[in-house]
């Protein structure tokens, strides 16, 4: 009776080789994605930051508009607040621009890997040709199953890898965004502690405090940025976004005072939810990829129990 074990071992790497290639197309697919979205983001971040220089150069040249500043209130107050939204659209659009340079990373990773598969589906098909022979050829009544056998184990290794691969970037994301919560924590308690009347050196740390957040969240976005591509592969098609963390400092210590830092402190609060409900949906799908693991898992020893009693039987 012929063995199989060599001519199976080929196919399981050529199967392998296969999904690789069905997975990396569809990761360039969501980078595609990706890429757009951001794009559509700096062009309307732009815009916006252009107003808003515009807007803060009319009002330190003086003019006309200044005029109307000054008879509806303070230049200076609408000044400050004119530079705050500017300072704050650099910021994101800063971001947005890092982001694209990871993403367009991505994208040369993942073409770069098309490469070294784009020939595996033809590969595959000439090991299944191969293998009929050869089993046609010997007329052993064990290789139609055995044959079944060895492609449902080559899918379910795939199947395998690539839920690990989602939920170890699952992981990794719930830990980007648990450092978002962290910074974002001790915002909220040197607002608390603003409120008190800790007065401008508070307000430095709570601030200092929110700047890191923001640092954190670009990272955390890259992170659910990889994520959603490791879940598209397992056919699971999401595009989690953070919620922006707000750093109008400027005018924030400019118009001090226990109203503004009531409006800070509920800012704060509500980027915190929101960042707390991403956290808790990331965590329960990391939960559902690993319960999917256990259930492959099983499938596959189930398949490797019965291949081992065709061979022995």
């Amino acid at each position: 009776m012929i063995s199989f074990d060599s001519v199976d071992d080929d196919l399981r790497a050529a199967r392998d080789r296969v999904r690789r290639l069905e997975q990396l197309t569809r990761q360039r697919q969501a980078v595609a994605v990706q890429l757009d979205e951001v794009g559509r983001l700096i062009g309307d971040l732009e815009t916006g930051l252009a107003k808003e220089e515009r807007d803060v150069s009319r009002l330190e040249g003086g003019g006309f508009a200044a005029f109307l500043s000054g008879l509806a209130g303070s230049k200076e107050e609408k000044l400050a607040r004119e530079r705050a939204e500017a300072q704050a659209l650099r910021q994101r659009l800063d971001g947005q621009r890092t982001r694209l340079g990871w993403l367009q990373a991505d994208r040369a990773a993942v073409e770069h890997g098309l490469a070294e598969v784009a020939t595996a589906r033809e590969e595959f098909a000439a090991l299944l040709e191969r293998k009929e022979r050869s089993l046609v050829e010997s007329a052993d009544p064990r290789g139609r199953e055995l044959t079944e056998i060895g492609q449902r184990l080559a899918d379910t290794h795939a199947d395998l890898r690539e839920h690990e691969e989602a939920q170890l970037a699952g992981v990794a994301a719930g830990q980007a965004i648990g450092q978002v919560l962290r910074c974002l924590g001790s915002a909220r308690g040197a607002s608390t502690w603003d409120m008190l009347g800790g007065g401008g050196f508070a307000d430095m740390v709570e601030h200092g405090h929110m700047r890191d957040a923001d640092e954190a969240a670009w990272h955390a976005q890259r992170a659910l940025d990889a994520f959603s591509r490791e879940l598209a592969d397992v056919g699971v098609h999401v595009n989690p976004q953070l919620p922006e963390v707000d750093t109008r400092w400027f005018a924030d210590m400019f118009f001090d005072n226990i109203i503004t830092d009531a409006i800070k402190h509920q800012r704060i609060a509500r980027t915190g939810e929101a960042v707390a409900e991403v956290a808790r949906w990331v965590s329960g799908t990391v939960d559902d990829l690993a319960a999917r693991r256990g259930e492959l898992t099983r499938h596959r020893d189930s398949l490797v129990t019965r291949r081992e009693d065709v061979l022995t039987g």
